[in-house]
């Protein structure tokens, strides 16, 4: 009988220990997948940039972006050459 006791006791002291340990996990934020940047490819060169990194032109009213500085300029200098 005792026996039986303890291991009645054991298992409740299982289940509680284990139902503190699920809701701590429950807590922690889940992974997050990767945040994904939106690309711009460069008119001149090719090279594809974030907004955070592109060096804005605009033409026309549209916004072009480029890599670098040299890029906008060879762009200017090819659209007056034109």
């Amino acid at each position: 009988m005792r026996l039986l006791v303890w291991a009645v006791l054991i298992y409740v002291g299982y289940k509680i220990v284990k139902g503190f340990v699920s809701d701590k996990k429950k807590d922690e934020p889940a992974p997050s997948e990767p945040v994904r940047e939106e690309t711009y490819q460069d008119p001149v060169c090719g090279v594809y940039v974030t907004e955070e990194d592109a060096v804005i032109g605009r033409h026309e009213g549209e916004r072009l972006h480029f890599c670098s500085m040299e890029c906008l300029e060879k762009y200017r200098q090819q659209l007056e050459s034109k």
